[in-house]
């Protein structure tokens, strides 16, 4: 089992900026691929950016390309995930997701999820 603690979430105007950290424990072999998804109320489940153990194999959701940057410090089990330039349609939960699979994660099929950080973004 992995377990997921997201962190950083908050409250900040359009145009600004928020880091989450998503710290992973346990058997952290099975996270190669780690990421952030986000989901809205009423809206469905979408993936936002992952990234792969090796720092390859980065996804990014076309809506935040350019503005938001995934990382990962394997050292700490970490990934986050930098926000920029942040709109109100970024307001959502925002959830860390890892699985061994970069297909299943990908998929929305990731066996691991964390908890959830809330980001609101004001016009």
């Amino acid at each position: 089992q992995v377990q997921l603690v997201e962190s950083g979430g908050g409250s900040v105007q359009a145009g600004g900026s928020l880091r989450l950290s998503c710290a992973a424990s346990g058997a952290t072999y099975d996270s190669n691929y780690m990421g952030w998804f986000r989901q809205a109320p009423g809206k469905e489940r979408e993936a936002v950016a992952g990234i792969y153990i090796d720092g390859s194999t980065i996804y990014y959701a076309a809506s935040v390309k350019g503005r938001f940057t995934i990382s990962r410090d394997n050292a700490k089990n970490t990934v986050y995930l930098r926000m920029n330039s942040l709109k109100p349609e970024d307001t959502s939960m925002y959830y860390c997701a890892a699985d061994p699979s970069v297909f299943r994660w990908t998929n929305g099929r990731a066996n691991y999820w964390g908890q959830g950080t809330q980001v609101t973004v004001s016009s």
